[in-house]
């Protein structure tokens, strides 16, 4: 792989849950509208070219079944590991994660929470096309959005302020 290509990072925020009384917070299942914006996102990522080596997943039901319903739209899964330690993570500490990133690849995905995710595209966003930051940031990161950096060197060179803002979506956008 060429230095000279960038590397891409796709940060979601899972679709829509339900809250059901009784159930833990880690086992939260996807509501109806969750489970039709995450076939809608996955259509999105394909059509915007995206093609992810790989997924890290919280290990959260609805993180879960966000990305296997939006996989299953792409036209090659990608080798998928569900990362416990992103489940109640910060920014900071999904940069970890991310710094652990073999370098074979070139594009990632991480399905995630939110505030986390958020922040995460915020912080790593050194600058952005358009007004994609203020889109980002004005939606607050909805249910099932999706945040697309990108940046050029190693994956353990990932910190704040590394990448360009290229892409943003919302089921509703």
């Amino acid at each position: 792989m060429s230095e000279e290509m960038p590397r891409r990072i796709v940060v979601v925020r899972h679709a829509k849950a339900e809250h059901p009384d009784g159930v833990e917070d880690h086992e939260r299942p996807l509501a109806e509208r969750g489970r039709r914006d995450a076939p809608a996102l996955g259509r999105w990522i394909a059509g915007a070219g995206l093609t992810p080596d790989l997924a890290l997943v919280s290990t959260a039901l609805r993180t879960r079944q966000t990305w296997q319903l939006a996989a299953a739209e792409l036209p090659a899964r990608p080798r998928t590991v569900f990362e416990e330690r992103l489940y109640g993570a910060g920014a900071g500490e999904i940069v970890a994660v991310l710094n652990e990133t073999p370098d074979t690849v070139q594009d990632l995905v991480v399905v995630g929470h939110n505030p986390a995710v958020h922040a995460l595209a915020d912080a790593l966003a050194g600058e952005a096309e358009g007004d994609l930051s203020a889109r980002m940031d004005g939606s607050g990161f909805p249910t099932a959005a999706a945040a697309v950096l990108t940046f050029q060197g190693d994956w353990k060179s990932v910190e704040p302020g590394v990448a360009r803002l290229v892409a943003y979506w919302t089921p509703r956008s």
